[in-house]
């Protein structure tokens, strides 16, 4: 983060009160975390549901901050002390305000990615064609949030021409509050699926929600959406501004073909790449490529770029173990991302095929329903094996108990049938490991 700004322009952009003794005192970082600050850095002190950074005040002086911006309600400024001041209203508020303005007076472009399965990896594949063509920022990990896209943006350096950024959402309204801050010259939108349901109840406001970003486009930009998707086809017609659409489908301005090999065609002219992917990852790099063409990046190195991408660790990763193929999706859950898996898992020729299954978080009321079709997908794929963990799991376990064909087991937690689990890897076959991100099922693998 190299902001280079006076205590005074921030103030101002924030819209808080300075408490400085040198207005003038230019500022190049900010950090939220007390345990972190170095001499010279601001310190945002964030509020909490539980916590209230402003506690932590204390030590961040004692470690030299230049700067804190903090909520003026009920605080007093200590007297005796160096550090200047910015009161604010909302110290959230306040650091997004900070990003936007860094964000509006940059020269990059900017996509930003939403969507309730893929954004991340459509993330780092945009984010591998961009850097062929010139200097690229992107969000590091999942900072996707109201707190993280804020510090992704900040991150921009002049020397950056294109910057790539994923938007999370878990509740309605968080697309529009981060998109506002990217502000995207193209925005896309992966798919609308059943994610998040105990906190969007249903897939129509998944689809409101998701379109959000739409809204906050730059001027003249262009929104990039899944054709194959049957809530985003609406955009065809529902949507005025400039559009792009990929996907299987025929009509898809950026159609992929059914080939061993990422083949689509564009404009009446086809495109092969050296590369072969799953379905799901074909549509994301369909998505990645199709933002490239949104940005102006010629085609040339949208193909070096998707052919030197590398998967993210814990989705879909591949790897082998004690003559076991393994099939490693624990970053998250939910129930299109858990029947691609076991599609996958299904296709395999390496058996008996193992599903280590764990719970698909936060779909509230709809939980029972969507683990109970876990079973049936389980089957469907011809699992000789499941090891299942959660309370949520425990509807899958139900129809599975006393359905042929396959050896069920059930527990609590991993730790009760893992001496099973190892048991039945000493055959070999694959093995595909899948949970939500809490339920940390990466560490069954450390163990067999």
């Amino acid at each position: 983060m190299k902001l280079n700004l006076s205590l005074k322009k921030i103030a101002e952009i924030m819209k808080g009160r300075l408490v400085a003794a040198a207005p003038e005192t230019k500022i190049t970082s900010f950090v939220t975390d007390s345990r972190v600050v170095s001499k010279g850095d601001g310190f945002i002190a964030l509020k909490g549901c539980k916590h209230d950074a402003r506690a932590f005040i204390p030590q961040v002086i004692e470690k030299g901050a230049a700067v804190v911006v903090a909520e003026e309600q009920g605080f007093k400024v200590p007297k005796g002390t160096d550090t200047a001041f910015i009161l604010v209203e909302d110290p959230l508020r306040a650091l997004q305000a900070l990003a936007k303005y860094h964000r509006i007076n940059s020269t990059l472009k900017v996509a930003a990615i939403t969507g309730s399965n893929g954004k991340s990896t459509t993330k780092q594949m945009l984010r591998a064609i961009c850097s062929t063509a010139g200097e690229t920022v992107a969000n590091v990990g999942n900072l996707n949030n109201q707190f993280g896209v804020p510090f992704s943006l900040l991150e921009i350096q002049p020397k950056h021409q294109y910057g790539v950024f994923e938007l999370g959402a878990s509740h309605p309204g968080d697309i529009a509050e981060t998109a506002a801050l990217a502000v995207p010259d193209v925005a896309v939108i992966t798919n609308v699926g059943p994610s998040h349901l105990e906190f969007f109840h249903d897939l129509e406001t998944v689809y409101k929600t998701k379109t959000e970003i739409a809204q906050h486009l730059n001027f003249g930009g262009t929104l990039v959406y899944n054709a194959d998707d049957e809530y985003l086809a609406r955009l065809k017609t529902d949507f005025k501004g400039k559009s792009l659409s990929f996907g299987f489908k025929p009509g898809a301005d950026v159609q992929i073909l059914e080939t061993e090999k990422l083949t689509f065609t564009y404009k009446g002219q086809a495109y092969m790449f050296d590369i072969q992917l799953e379905r799901h990852d074909k549509l994301n790099a369909a998505a990645a490529a199709t933002a490239a063409i949104a940005l102006g990046i010629y085609m040339d190195n949208i193909k070096q770029g998707l052919q030197s991408f590398t998967p993210m660790p814990m989705r879909m990763e591949r790897l082998e173990k004690n003559g076991v193929h393994f099939i490693l999706d624990c970053y998250n859950a939910n129930p299109a991302s858990m029947q691609n898996a076991l599609e996958i898992l299904g296709r395999e020729k390496n058996t008996p095929r193992v599903a280590v299954l764990g719970d698909m978080k936060e779909l509230g009321n709809t939980s029972k329903n969507y683990h109970r079709l876990v079973a049936r997908q389980i089957q469907d794929n011809r699992v000789e094996f499941a090891f299942l963990a959660g309370p949520e799991m425990k509807y899958t376990y139900e129809i599975l108990r006393t359905a042929p064909g396959i050896t069920v087991h059930y527990a609590a937690t991993p730790a009760e049938w893992l001496p099973a689990l190892k048991t039945a890897l000493k055959k070999g076959g694959t093995c595909l490991i899948k949970a939500s991100r809490s339920m940390n099922f990466e560490n069954i693998l450390k163990e067999i």
